[in-house]
């Protein structure tokens, strides 16, 4: 089977293991293509975030370790637990594809379709991948901004077992424990790995708020992950994989504090997949069948600032069927490394949901199929030249279906350390099915005509490697320059009682970074986002949309057994929609505002104590930054940590 990133099973297990800051993962093995390809024959911008980084940063959740990514701006309403969007290269949050090994995890049953970063740790990640630009050719609807592929821990091919795990705990009465072990018996790998977190946490309400109580919310959470995969022979593999997840956090409404509004979200996933070689290792070709549960129920009971009670619930599922090859394409002339990938995926959903209070109530009972034919060619000329070429179809029941594609061009100038890239493709976001079929009491009805929102983009890019003073990677400097145009974007009429395609928008902007490495015991990457994202109807900025990001981080390693990894996170000004922002009093106001810019400072310090076991600090928002990332939600206050990591 084809997924974001090529399944190597030897080389990043044995990375996975290790206890100690463990050495980089090479960007040798990831794919922008659906076939495999080397990270600097990519058409497009990617991000991979290694377990090492994972480690040596301290990115405990998928929002952390995003949160210094080129081109995504995330939005949370709270600490963990808490509704987390992120916006990719200006797009709105149901533009973003989240992957789990290949795998689909957007709620069917959330309004909008997009996905919660809040809730998923990183204990059992290896890999972090981020794909950006419209790459709906490759994986469908919602790809519009961009896929975020998580790749979970591999097994080591030489240990029949290799025991991990670690703890940890500090202020706010935080503890976050994690145990697994995984190795290789003969033909069979396998992954056991369980984690639970818990957390007093902060109040999310601004304290700038006359009416703030002060409350704080809470989260406490549970995971779990197990594979077991089958080698026969080389070149055939069979996997199963199961993944559980629940948490539990105490939620936040803005102007008033709410000490009583909780959430629960539990998520099952499973995969079953297989893969061979045939033609003598030409053709591979694998099929994968996978599923995934998502129940989330939010309560608000009683309190000093109401007698009403809620209980709102939400069930989503999604059967996803895919068949997928790759065919090595013989060479000819000045064309070498031909592949042709193609496949077909069909995909079943369903969402199931109640919420509000009596006289005011959401129902949504409907499900959808949708069935996509796609197929990628690339071939590298003259050496120095990369080609690739995508197309795919997709077919949803009840509306009109999308076609997508997405062409790139890949050129090494080794002579002066450099690659250029230029990519151009089209993306689209199939309607959720609350858009469809969801009902507000009696004067809301959804439209289940509508159009996916769709758009088309482009980008150049480039990076060069500078030596100096005797290193051949002194600095690296890169930028990409995209642009997108959005049309039939998703929203409510003027009389609030139905969803039209009524909005267009277009985006453009950069991703600068500069990396510099003077000595081997530093580094650091310093990189820029600027975003100008606008109505192109009102000529308005869009919300929650910055025009300038800019994130530094470090590892520095004074010593051979330590590693420091500060990080420094900027954010712009953004504009708030009306009636989405509020002043002191908790007063609405009837037109847009901005959102004041903010700064968050963290560290993380690790100690390789011995061997097979290190001792950590992790510090975040050490300045205490009172910054409110969506109006009226502040970032969690000053908190430290300080724990073990072990392989044994």
């Amino acid at each position: 089977m084809r997924r974001l990133s090529l399944f190597l099973a030897s080389g990043l297990a044995a990375l996975a293991t290790h206890a100690r800051a463990q050495t980089a993962i090479p960007d040798t093995i990831v794919t922008g293509t659906r076939i495999p390809a080397p990270a600097e024959r990519v058409p497009a911008a990617v991000t991979v975030i290694t377990r090492q980084q994972i480690e040596e940063r301290g990115y405990q959740s998928l929002a952390e370790a995003l949160v210094s990514v080129p081109g995504v701006r995330l939005a949370p309403l709270g600490g963990l637990g808490a509704q987390t969007t992120a916006f990719l290269r200006g797009n709105s949050g149901r533009a973003v594809l989240v992957l789990l090994d290949g795998v689909p995890l957007n709620d069917p049953a959330e309004a909008s379709g997009a996905f919660n970063l809040g809730n998923d740790l990183l204990f059992d990640i290896e890999r972090v991948e981020v794909l950006r630009g419209p790459t709906s050719a490759l994986y469908g609807s919602s790809a519009v901004g961009g896929v975020i592929n998580l790749v979970t821990r591999r097994a080591p091919a030489d240990r029949a077992i290799q025991p991990y795990g670690e703890l940890a705990g500090g202020t706010q009465r935080t503890l976050r424990g994690g145990l697994g072990a995984t190795g290789t018996v003969g033909a069979f790998d396998y992954l056991l790995s369980g984690q639970s977190a818990s957390t007093e946490g902060s109040n999310a309400t601004a304290p700038r708020f006359e009416r703030s109580l002060g409350e704080r919310d809470g989260f406490r959470g549970g995971f779990g992950t197990a594979r077991l995969g089958w080698t026969p022979r080389q070149g055939s593999r069979v996997e199963a994989l199961l993944r559980w997840r629940q948490t539990n956090s105490g939620l936040d409404n803005v102007p008033g504090d709410d000490p009583n509004y909780s959430g629960e979200d539990r998520r099952y996933y499973g995969q079953l997949r297989g893969e061979t070689r045939l033609l003598d290792g030409a053709w591979t070709t694998g099929l994968r069948i996978a599923a995934t549960e998502d129940r989330r129920v939010y309560s608000n009971l009683p309190d000093r600032l109401g007698s009403a009670t809620t209980r709102d619930f939400y069930r989503g599922t999604r059967t996803t069927l895919d068949w997928g090859n790759t065919l090595r394409l013989p060479s000819f002339s000045a064309f070498e490394d031909g592949a042709l990938g193609f496949g077909l995926t069909h995909t079943g959903e369903e969402a199931r949901s109640r919420s509000g209070g009596a006289g005011f109530q959401t129902l949504v009972d409907a499900s959808q199929h949708s069935t996509g034919g796609y197929a990628t060619l690339q071939y590298r000329a003259f050496g120095r030249l990369d080609l690739t070429a995508g197309l795919r179809h997709d077919a949803t029941t009840g509306f009109t279906d999308a076609t997508t594609w997405r062409v790139g061009v890949v050129l090494a100038v080794p002579e002066i350390g450099s690659r250029l890239r230029v990519s151009a493709g089209t993306g689209y976001a199939a309607p959720s099915l609350y858009q469809r079929f969801g009902v507000i009491s009696s004067f809301f009805r959804g439209n289940p005509d509508l159009r996916p929102e769709r758009s088309t983009g482009w980008e150049i890019g480039s990076e060069t490697d500078i030596p100096a003073f005797g290193r051949a990677n002194f600095a690296t400097p890169s930028f990409t320059y995209f642009q997108s145009r959005v049309r039939d974007l998703i929203n409510y009429d003027g009389g609030f009682s139905t969803l039209v395609n009524v909005d267009r928008a277009r985006i453009h902007g950069a991703e600068l970074g500069l990396t510099l490495r003077p000595a081997a015991w530093f580094e650091t990457t310093a990189a820029w986002t600027i975003t100008e994202a606008f109505d192109a109807a009102t000529d308005r900025r869009l919300p929650r949309r910055p025009e300038h990001v800019v994130s530094i981080t470090a590892r520095v390693a004074p010593l051979p057994k330590l590693v420091i990894a500060p990080t420094v996170l900027f954010t712009g000004r953004s504009p708030e929609a009306a009636f989405a922002s509020y002043d002191n009093g908790g007063n609405s106001y009837t037109y847009a505002r901005s959102n004041p810019a903010g700064t968050v400072v963290n560290l993380t310090a690790t100690w390789q104590a011995f061997e097979q076991a290190a001792v950590f600090l992790e510090a975040r928002n050490l300045g205490n930054s009172r910054w409110e990332p969506a109006n009226g939600f502040v970032t969690p206050r000053r908190s430290l940590l300080v724990g073990t990591r072990f392989a044994l």
